[in-house]
């Protein structure tokens, strides 16, 4: 291995836009499950956000923890007032519809059926499931904390009180989860820091290692 270390910006990256994240997100390129977190606004339409910057924890309940939610966002307003969502795991079949709601995000906009997605209020919560994705994850808020004092953003806990899964996803003979029916990884704009070339996003999938 030829490693080189990179803690302060490169010189051939100081000229780019960055869009409000750090250049060392695009210099680790770092994959990420892909999923769609859906809820209610206040005005009773239905939201939906992407999102791959989270993670998952279990002691005694099985927790997600969202690393960045923007306090702007319809994602925290729901959150934060009606604390309950859903987590809507997308596989190749319906990840352009999924992506569509970032541009069909207006407040007085339901913006999952104007994407072409169908859905229905969870058994346990009351937040839109879609029907088009092969997992959903109904979800309760736990806590919130600022990422640093006065941060735009939030890390955000919430729990899984309900889980719905496609029988055809069960096992690797049928769909399964991993491969290309499976779950969608977000690889985010990778780039060269010593060129400053940098390769457009793009969907990864998981091909399992056998142990």
């Amino acid at each position: 291995m030829n490693k080189k270390q990179f803690f302060d910006l490169p010189e051939e990256l100081r000229e780019k836009e960055w869009w409000g994240f750090n250049w060392l997100e695009h210099l680790t390129a770092v994959p990420a499950p892909l999923v769609l977190v859906t809820g209610y606004k206040a005005n009773g339409f239905a939201n939906g956000t992407m999102q791959s910057w989270f993670c998952f924890s279990s002691e005694g309940d099985f927790y997600c923890i969202f690393g960045s939610v923007h306090k702007q966002s319809h994602m925290y307003e729901i959150a934060a007032k009606q604390k309950q969502m859903v987590i809507n795991f997308p596989d190749k079949a319906c990840i352009a519809k999924c992506m569509d709601t970032i541009a069909n995000n207006g407040y007085d906009t339901d913006e999952l059926s104007a994407s072409g997605l169908h859905y229905r209020d969870g058994g346990k919560v009351k937040a839109p499931l879609v029907d088009e994705c092969f997992l959903n994850l109904e979800c309760e808020t736990v806590w919130e904390k600022e990422l640093f004092e006065g941060s735009n953003h939030v890390a955000l806990c919430v729990r899984v009180v309900n889980v719905w899964m496609d029988e055809a996803h069960y096992a690797d003979s049928q769909c399964g989860r991993y491969g290309e029916t499976g779950y969608l990884y977000n690889v985010h704009a990778p780039l060269n820091p010593e060129t400053g070339e940098e390769s457009n996003t793009g969907y990864a999938v998981l091909k399992k290692i056998e142990m």
